[in-house]
């Protein structure tokens, strides 16, 4: 069990390590861990592995990075390289998966507003974007605390347990407001 208190509630990004595969993997294969909003059933079981032997879960077309607080991992970050209307422009879509008792806390708004600046910072893309079911009013709480914006809905946009979901798109822009 985790203790409720921190020494600091400063969250950081770091790059994966290979001690961090089985964690990934429990956060995305173990329906106990995902989450109601993030159980798409079992996937292909070497995901993590392949990537990490190939680059390290960081390359040209998007990453993963393990979420911490001090010396606590809380969960993971990722982008993945999408096209936006044509083959020279592209924006990042970022997603986050964090522990069951790191959620709620405030840790996924730093997180992710930490992954949006660091994106900006390395890299020459204008666009950030981010989806979430309608029903997950957590996650957009945190999507609107981390400065990004609400653009709409888009329906049927995603299956998960046995029906089409609606999805909400959030977005932050390189000339938007300091986040």
């Amino acid at each position: 069990m985790r203790p409720i208190v921190r020494v600091s509630d400063e969250v950081a990004l770091r790059p994966v390590r290979e001690d961090d595969l089985a964690l990934l993997e429990d956060l995305t294969q173990n329906p106990e861990k995902t989450g109601e909003f993030e159980w798409f059933g079992w996937t292909d079981l070497w995901h993590w592995r392949r990537g990490w032997d190939e680059n390290g879960l960081i390359g040209p077309d998007g990453g993963t990075l393990i979420v911490i607080c001090g010396d606590q991992r809380l969960g993971l970050v990722n982008w993945r390289r999408q096209p936006i209307t044509g083959p020279g422009s592209y924006c990042w879509e970022i997603g986050i998966v964090l522990l069951p008792e790191d959620r709620g806390r405030g840790y996924g708004t730093q997180a992710q507003r930490l992954l949006a600046r660091y994106l900006f910072a390395h890299t020459t893309v204008h666009r950030i974007w981010a989806g979430t079911e309608v029903g997950n009013l957590a996650e957009q709480r945190a999507l609107e605390k981390a400065g990004f914006t609400r653009e709409g809905i888009t329906r049927a946009a995603g299956w998960r347990d046995g029906a089409w979901r609606d999805g909400v798109i959030y977005s932050v822009l390189r000339t938007d407001p300091a986040m």
